[in-house]
């Protein structure tokens, strides 16, 4: 049974929430992926985020450009958490739908990460989820532990090629 919805409102988001997904799939989290959009289909949304909590979702992932409703919607209509991803706009460059998500109402909070950010959002979600399953606490600690000798093993090449070396074999 999914314990996250991603959403986001056109298939144009999928490339940047695929991340969230990849991110998901790495803890061995299930979830849901759905393009809902609460302004062309408001009817369909509402059922979605107000039925969300009883089909067992603990977490929702809404990524959303422009104007980007549909973290802050989900997050008014869903009482659990929601976590909101801007999607990078080529008017603005994302700062728009940034601003959108960001700036909530008080008593509506939306987590908020970076524009393009989903990675850090199925991170955030199995965050959450961890606090009471320590199995994937115990993931988030392995996770961890890679990306720190990830970042080492860099450095040791670093060490070695020096700073001309290094950049050739970056390229």
């Amino acid at each position: 049974m999914p314990k996250v919805g991603i959403l986001m409102g056109s298939d144009s988001d999928l490339p940047i929430m695929k991340k969230a997904c990849n991110m998901l799939d790495k803890f061995g989290v299930d979830y849901e992926v759905k393009i809902i959009s609460a302004h062309r289909m408001p009817d369909i949304f509402m059922d979605y985020a107000k039925t969300a909590e009883k089909r067992g979702i603990e977490v929702i992932i809404a990524g959303a450009g422009g104007a980007a409703h549909l973290p802050g919607m989900c997050a008014a209509l869903y009482r659990l958490p929601v976590i909101g991803v801007p999607i990078q706009t080529p008017s603005v460059g994302g700062v728009d739908s940034l601003y959108s998500i960001v700036q909530m109402p008080s008593g509506i909070p939306v987590a908020t990460v970076a524009i393009n950010g989903a990675a850090n959002a199925g991170i955030l979600a199995t965050k959450m989820l961890a606090i009471s399953d320590k199995s994937l606490r115990e993931k988030l600690a392995l996770y961890e532990e890679e990306m720190k000798n990830g970042v080492v093993a860099k450095s040791e090449k670093l060490d070695r090629l020096g700073c001309d070396g290094y950049i050739k074999q970056m390229n």
